[in-house]
């Protein structure tokens, strides 16, 4: 996944030189005053060189490969006809369908990235947290301009042989990103950076995290977000009817666990595993270093039931893939993190919702 994400083949320099005139009416030589033609990173919609405005700010460009849309579109009608043959529920399958399609889609416009980005450097931008910045009239559906940021990517960092304190120190920049964004949904933004793996993240110098990438920005429904939030509290409590009812809700299991063997199998299976995910929020610092707990999430990832039916509101898609990145990020980095003010911050969050729900 993370070869996929950021290190495949790129495309060659001269496609890349069409596709900047039609997008930006001249070649790349004519638009910036530099532009190096050979890309930095490339991943699985477009790639990225480096480039220098006429002003002499230092850029990145990110082009994107021709035709990508309608391969997203064919892909998902391949993997749907396919997927219909061994799925009981069609309807529900075409829910998911959707949302990934939708999803996908909106990460090749690349306005709509830009804008995005925008956004999360007005709300997230700090002496920790460093963004780039949109340079619009640079920019379309499929060539996005930014600022450039320095720094390594995940791999490169572990190989320069980082100290304890700096993988700490980062890991705690990732946690607590993660943390913010959740406390910030009480003034209303449920917009979540939905793509947390290696490629979307930097080190940089200076000792701050930056957030690279927006293509896959996620809006959770409010109702969604609560009661994905509200598991943390009941699995730390080992509140089982509340566990139930938040399982119910959010379509993990249909009914009474106990009056029915297929429920319960995977009632058990998410109880645990629940327990497992709750396990950092229990003491005030958490070793996401400890081999023990590395291999009870890889357990527990290995042996998901098996079922021909989907399970869980399809909202997990993208909330499983923000929280599950995150925790294998901290696990490469093998990171100590403080994680008692997080904890605060979602009982905060959930004080918040309810207040305004009485």
């Amino acid at each position: 996944m993370t070869k996929a994400q950021y290190s495949v083949p790129p495309i060659n320099r001269s496609l890349v030189r069409s596709i900047i005139k039609k997008e930006l009416g001249n070649y790349p030589e004519k638009v910036f005053k530099s532009f190096n033609s050979e890309a930095v990173a490339a991943a699985s919609i477009g790639q990225v060189h480096r480039a220098t405005l006429m002003d002499g700010t230092e850029v990145a460009v990110k082009v994107q490969y021709p035709g990508v849309r309608e391969t997203i579109s064919s892909d998902i009608a391949i993997a749907k006809s396919i997927l219909k043959r061994i799925v009981s529920n069609v309807n529900a399958l075409n829910e998911y369908i959707d949302e990934v399609r939708s999803t996908l889609l909106d990460e090749t416009d690349y306005l709509k990235e830009g804008t995005s980005m925008e956004t999360f450097h007005n709300r997230f931008a700090s002496e920790q947290v460093v963004t780039p910045r949109w340079i619009e009239e640079l920019s379309t559906e499929r060539v996005l301009t930014m600022t450039y940021l320095e720094g390594k990517h995940l791999k490169e960092f572990l190989e320069s042989n980082p100290s304890e304190t700096e993988r700490n120190r980062y890991g705690q920049l990732m946690w607590d990103f993660f943390h913010t964004q959740i406390e910030s949904v009480m003034d209303g933004h449920f917009e979540f950076h939905a793509d947390t793996h290696p490629g979307n993240f930097l080190y940089t110098p200076d000792g701050k995290l930056g957030v690279i990438d927006y293509g896959c920005v996620k809006t959770f429904p409010k109702d969604f977000f609560y009661n994905y939030l509200l598991l943390l509290p009941t699995h730390i409590n080992r509140d089982e009817v509340a566990i139930v009812e938040l399982y119910n809700k959010l379509g993990v299991i249909a009914g009474d666990p106990n009056e029915n063997k297929k429920e319960k199998r995977f009632y058990d299976f998410a109880l645990n595993y629940g327990f497992a995910f709750a396990l950092p929020y229990l003491e005030n610092t958490f070793d996401f270093g400890d081999p023990e707990y590395r291999e009870l999430i890889r357990q527990y990832t290995k042996n998901t039931p098996i079922t021909n039916e989907p399970r869980g509101n399809k909202h997990f898609i993208y909330s499983t893939r923000v929280h599950l990145g995150l925790y294998h990020l901290l696990m490469k980095l093998g990171a100590t993190v403080q994680t008692i003010k997080s904890r605060e911050a979602v009982e905060r969050t959930l004080e918040g919702y309810e207040e305004r729900s009485a």
